[in-house]
């Protein structure tokens, strides 16, 4: 399979000083079959000191890793189950992601349930110091109908971001006005702190929709973020808030809401 992959040079240092192996390595972890049938796996990368690499939603200079399960065989659907990330500011440039080691969890549905799952994982990513570099990782495992439970999957499904109710987030809506090339929106969130640094990352349905870095600011129990969305045409265009995804990123963990209804 043809994979093109882009990726951005942080400084003008030479790439070449470094390979994917010096900086990543990655395993299939191969999990447990859950009683309704789904088998829980993941992907565990572990980065070298100092190396970052990104979450789903990585900010504007972030590079956005891409999964694909192309090849697998009794696969009928997958879901990731992303830990919370934490924020990365360099220059007032903010990226979202992880250090040290990610674990992904990984929930497959199988087609025939009960049978072996083979999983085939081709992954693109950037991994991060002071510059960036590519990484491809191919990889597989036969996913047993049994399995065993592995600690690093379950402590990275603890680690999700939690639900608005328990993190005592009691309020929230977005208020939409037209920009000549789409959307700014500002999200109120009423909610405790996640610690002095807070960011507000704001995900609609449609990936195609380039979101800005929120400009985020808090008075009392009140977090604001100012956020501009622009669609591949550039111009204003209807937004279902019902499908929006506003996720806050602290020192403490994240919270996550899906909806955003008006004032």
């Amino acid at each position: 399979m043809h994979r093109i992959f882009a990726f951005i040079a942080l400084l003008a240092s030479p790439a070449a000083a470094f390979t994917q192996a010096d900086v990543l390595r990655a395993e299939l972890l191969t999990g447990w079959r859950a009683a309704d049938g789904s088998h829980m796996a993941a992907l565990s990368l572990t980065l070298a000191p100092g190396w970052k690499t990104y979450w789903r939603s990585p900010g504007e200079a972030g590079i956005p890793p891409m999964l694909d399960f192309e090849g697998s065989t009794n696969v009928r659907s997958v879901r990731l189950h992303w830990p919370s990330p934490v924020v990365f500011e360099v220059n007032g440039v903010q990226t979202i992601g992880y250090h040290d080691r990610l674990v992904l969890p990984i929930e497959v549905t199988p087609q025939r349930p009960g049978q072996p799952i083979q999983l085939e994982l081709y992954v693109d990513l950037g991994v991060c110091r002071d510059i960036c570099l590519p990484a491809h990782l191919d990889l597989a495992a036969l996913l047993p109908p049994q399995g065993q439970s592995d600690p690093a999957i379950r402590a990275a499904l603890s680690d999700g971001p939690v639900r608005a109710s328990d993190a005592g987030l009691t309020d929230i809506r977005c208020a939409v006005e037209l920009i000549d090339d789409g959307l700014a929106m500002t999200t109120r969130i009423t909610m405790p702190r996640l610690g002095p640094a807070e960011a507000v990352v704001i995900e609609p349905a449609d990936g195609a929709i380039w979101v800005s870095q929120s400009d985020t600011s808090r008075i009392g129990a009140t977090l604001t973020a100012v956020t501009d969305l622009v669609p591949p045409h550039g111009a204003p265009f209807a937004l279902d808030r019902s499908t929006l995804r506003v996720t806050v990123v602290g020192e403490t963990g994240a919270v996550e809401v899906v909806g955003c209804p008006a004032p």
